[in-house]
């Protein structure tokens, strides 16, 4: 079927944008809301959308009263009888969807295509109640609709492939990229999204790090446009919540559970941004704290310390970044431990050992005195006490990294730190829903840069960092915590010791 004629059901912001782009691809498009007051908040939403795009130059005046007459407002189902594609997006409520779609089996010519909008619900479980489940697909739009460019197509053991294949035409024809995959929990989007959020928040439950800490290691160590607990004050903790709880009940896991302090604040009504309050308080929350003033608490001098005495390219080339950086910022650096006294910085990587280092040196007697740092990239550096590090040793050593030109999160010293402790367990899950053949690489990689905002997909970043460390790093965190949620999966062992990429590049 070549579809010309939409109705879109429900004209909350989410409904409005997808009529929106729906208009905008040139279809017919009627929109139903049966409370009067919605409906006229959805068109007004809808023309104010086409008025920002005039303002930005991306419409002239006339393409958008074009694209505004294509859309019809209607208050009853029954005037989408003529409609080739019908999407529903009502509230995210198994009953209610399914109530809309038994009174669209009434409604609409037995040929039409259903489409549920759900981002958690089992598109199975909607389309059973209908009289032609073959014809009921999911069509998951992200917000902002006109914006966004993923759309999951998201087919159930009975869809007719017929109906799938004209959904992702449709799409394709709008400027969408569609991904599809078959009807489970979260689909790819959010079944990588929301374990990775979660996470964030039982690292910051469990005192691992602060809140600054985790959101500034995945935007300046990982590159990601949003730190995650800023994400989850934009998502909503409820909305957050709420999927989290339907991916716990399809594949269970600590993975998937719900953080205790995401439901507490729940509970407590700080839903994040649109309550004015979630892990930060609005509007003036998640802003990242100025260290510059620190730098002046930096030492003159400090002893550095290579853990394993360059026994390998790649430690001994770690502590020569970090001489040159210091020494670049007029600093001395002393390699003897032996000698002097104040500072003792440990050039460490991703797998920690600052206690281990010290002991090697032979400078237990200035264990107080010694702290880790690694070099994420040219902005971040990862601060790494042991548990015998003072303070004193703490603030001198942030200073010294601030001297330097870098930012800084505290991590403890655990097998990834921060960053890596945050970030291979996300790219270990998408690499277990390749080895399970759910989606393909480039599916991935597409649902998280145009579903997400990833410059770079979790495949991409993964084959980037190199298989044989993130396996390490996890295998590592796997043995440490005797979490199962942290074992590489067999895929992304053999690809390791093959020296083979997830995504081979063309």
């Amino acid at each position: 079927m070549e579809i010309r004629t939409v109705g879109v059901v429900g004209l909350g912001t989410m409904g409005a944008g997808i009529a929106e782009v729906f208009a905008r691809g040139g279809l017919a498009v009627t929109a139903v809301e049966a409370d009067p007051q919605a409906l006229a908040r959805g068109m007004a939403a809808l023309a104010s959308s086409l008025d920002r795009a005039v303002k930005r130059g991306k419409l002239t005046p006339a393409q958008s009263g074009e694209i505004a007459g294509r859309v019809t407002q209607a208050g009853k189902l029954a005037d989408l009888a003529g409609a080739d594609l019908v999407v529903e997006v009502v509230p995210e409520q198994l009953a209610i969807k399914r109530q809309v779609l038994t009174e669209l089996d009434r409604a609409c010519r037995p040929d039409a295509i259903f489409a549920t909008n759900t981002s958690s619900l089992s598109v199975t479980t909607i389309a059973a109640g209908t009289a032609h489940p073959g014809r009921v697909i999911g069509m998951h739009f992200f917000n902002p609709a006109p914006v966004m460019r993923l759309v999951e197509v998201v087919t159930t053991v009975l869809t007719d492939p017929a109906a799938a294949g004209s959904v992702s035409g449709l799409a394709e024809r709008l400027g969408k990229t569609p991904v599809q995959v078959s009807d489970r929990a979260g689909f790819v989007a959010n079944a990588l999204l929301l374990p990775y959020l979660n996470h964030a928040v039982r690292l910051l439950e469990t005192g691992y790090a602060t809140r600054e800490d985790i959101d500034r290691a995945m935007t300046l160590g990982a590159g990601l446009p949003m730190g995650p607990l800023t994400l989850l004050d934009l998502i909503g903790l409820d909305t957050s919540l709420a999927v989290l709880e339907v991916l716990a009940r399809e594949f269970g896991g600590t993975r998937y559970t719900p953080a205790s302090l995401l439901r507490r604040l729940t509970d407590a009504g700080r839903l994040g941004r649109k309550s004015g309050a979630g892990f930060y308080a609005y509007p003036d929350g998640g802003q990242v704290p100025d260290e510059a003033g620190l730098a002046a608490g930096a030492p003159g001098a400090v002893t550095l310390l290579d853990p394993v005495a360059g026994a390998d390219a790649a430690s001994a080339g770690r502590a020569a970044a970090l001489a040159g950086l210091l020494a670049g910022a007029g600093i001395e650096v002393s390699r003897d431990p032996a000698a002097g006294s104040g500072l003792v910085v440990v050039a460490i990587g991703a797998m920690g050992g600052v206690l281990d280092a010290v002991a090697e040196a032979e400078a237990g007697d200035r264990s107080a005195d010694a702290v880790g740092i690694r070099l994420v990239n040219a902005e971040l550096a990862e601060v790494v006490p042991s548990p015998l590090t003072s303070a004193v040793a703490m603030d001198k050593a942030r200073a010294l990294a601030v001297k330097a030109g870098l930012r800084t999160v505290t991590a403890p010293d655990r097998p990834g730190l921060l960053v890596g402790a945050l970030l291979y367990p996300h790219l270990r899950d998408a690499a277990a829903m390749v080895a399970d053949g759910y989606a393909r690489p480039s599916d991935v990689d597409s649902a998280m840069t145009l579903g997400c905002g990833y410059p770079r997909g979790p495949i991409r970043m993964l084959d980037e960092a190199g298989l044989a460390q993130a396996a390490a790093i996890l295998s590592a965190m796997h043995a440490a915590y005797g979490d199962p949620a942290f074992a590489p999966p067999p895929l992304l062992m053999a690809c390791a010791s093959a020296g083979l990429a997830l995504a081979p590049r063309g």
